[in-house]
């Protein structure tokens, strides 16, 4: 078995249709059907704010930090 079978067969994340069912089932219960989409809404806001917070921390100046020391 090759790399793209093994990771075309493990699913979403490594989950099995079975896994992600239970998984599904157990937000379901935990948080009700009606929350479900503002915790969707509420991961992705984040998500987005991280990827946003990691691009201007790549488009900072290195020169900005502090330059090192001779020893």
């Amino acid at each position: 078995m090759n790399f793209a079978q093994t990771v075309q067969s493990a699913g979403i994340g490594g989950l099995s249709g079975t896994e992600l069912m239970v998984v599904l089932g157990v937000a379901v219960l935990l948080f009700g059907g009606k929350k479900i989409p503002e915790v969707a809404k509420g991961i992705g806001e984040g998500i987005k704010n991280f990827k946003h917070a990691m691009k201007e921390q790549e488009e900072t100046p290195a020169a900005t930090a502090e330059p090192k020391k001779p020893a």
